[in-house]
């Protein structure tokens, strides 16, 4: 699979409604125009993602904002300012906000949903082709639905293999999980949290005041609100390590932990320096290492609820759903 640092490459399969793999600060996405339909399809086709799992739109500008969110349809004028207030705060960045949207963004693109997840990434390989092609990009992290996200070109290219016609390299990650995502429910008439992620919560409160948390739903309100998600194929277990070693004896197992090395067959370290910045960088490359290796069970810590460790407990529980 072609895989190269061409972004004119990029612009112009992208023009042809083709999917493309792109870098981000936070996972590589799988990206195709908004606007187009049979481009959109494309992604769910190579992704397997089911047709209810809406997608986040990516956007260059808060001009280019305007055409897919209709802040007219935002409740309170407070509200708009709020919005307007994160969008020039934290971007570009890692916060997705889902928003009213325009009729220009397909039904496809938000599940059928009247509300569309917007963000403007930090990666500027990512803006110079978002600026390039001229329309938004619905993006949602390119690998095989449910599993792994992936933090290199070559991840994608493990796991899509020959399914999409290009991998635009913008080296690693620096973030390395995806965008805390909030959006504004007018039921209930406030702020809401939907995923933790790249933008530490507290960040957000100190700008709009505090957040409520979501409800949860048979179908998602936004991306990355199913349950079982981001899952290695090997089972995995969150909680105190040294008694699930025991519980597990007898077994390969392999171990996430954050600043200390476990005894254990294979044990990946995040951050040694106890920095959940760091920590969350590594943990999708850790995750997909231990996935490979000979290990029968995954057993992971839970991180510290500081900063950007609150986002990988998220990502852990999500991935040990389907055990615990």
């Amino acid at each position: 699979m072609p895989i190269g640092p061409d972004i004119q490459r990029a612009v112009q399969l992208l023009e042809q409604g083709e999917a493309v793999a792109i870098p981000t600060e936070t996972v590589y996405g799988l990206a195709a125009n908004a606007y187009n339909e049979a481009a959109v399809l494309k992604i769910f086709q190579a992704k397997q993602r089911p047709a209810f799992d809406p997608l986040i739109v990516h956007v260059h500008s808060l001009e280019q904002v305007k055409e897919v969110v209709s802040f007219l349809n935002l409740d309170h004028e407070d509200t708009r300012k709020e919005a307007e207030a994160l969008m020039e705060k934290f971007w570009p960045g890692p916060l997705t906000l889902v928003l009213p949207k325009t009729d220009r963004v397909p039904d496809l693109v938000t599940s059928g949903l009247d509300t569309v997840a917007v963000r403007m990434p930090a990666h500027p390989m990512a803006l110079e082709l978002l600026r390039s092609v001229g329309f938004p990009l619905a993006a949602p992290s390119a690998n095989p639905f449910g599993y792994v996200s992936p933090t290199t070109a070559q991840h994608v290219a493990d796991q899509l293999g020959g399914l999409i016609p290009y991998i635009l390299d913008g080296g690693p990650c620096t973030v390395g999980v995806e965008s805390t995502i909030i959006g504004w429910e007018s039921d209930t008439g406030q702020w809401v949290l939907y995923r933790p992620g790249g933008t530490p919560v507290a960040e957000i409160e100190a700008v709009i005041g505090m957040i409520g948390r979501a409800k949860k739903r048979v179908l998602p309100a936004s991306p990355g609100m199913l349950e079982s998600h981001y899952a290695p194929r090997k089972p995995v277990y969150i909680g105190d390590v040294q008694a699930m070693m025991k519980e597990h004896a007898g077994k390969r197992i392999a171990v996430i932990a954050f600043s200390e090395k476990h005894d254990a067959q294979h044990s990946e370290v995040l951050s040694p320096t106890g920095d959940p910045t760091e920590a969350a960088r590594h943990l999708f490359a850790a995750l997909r290492k231990l996935d490979a290796s000979d290990a029968d069970v995954i057993l992971a810590e839970i991180f510290p609820q500081k900063g950007l460790g609150a986002a990988i407990n998220d990502r852990l529980h999500r991935a040990s759903a389907k055990h615990n």
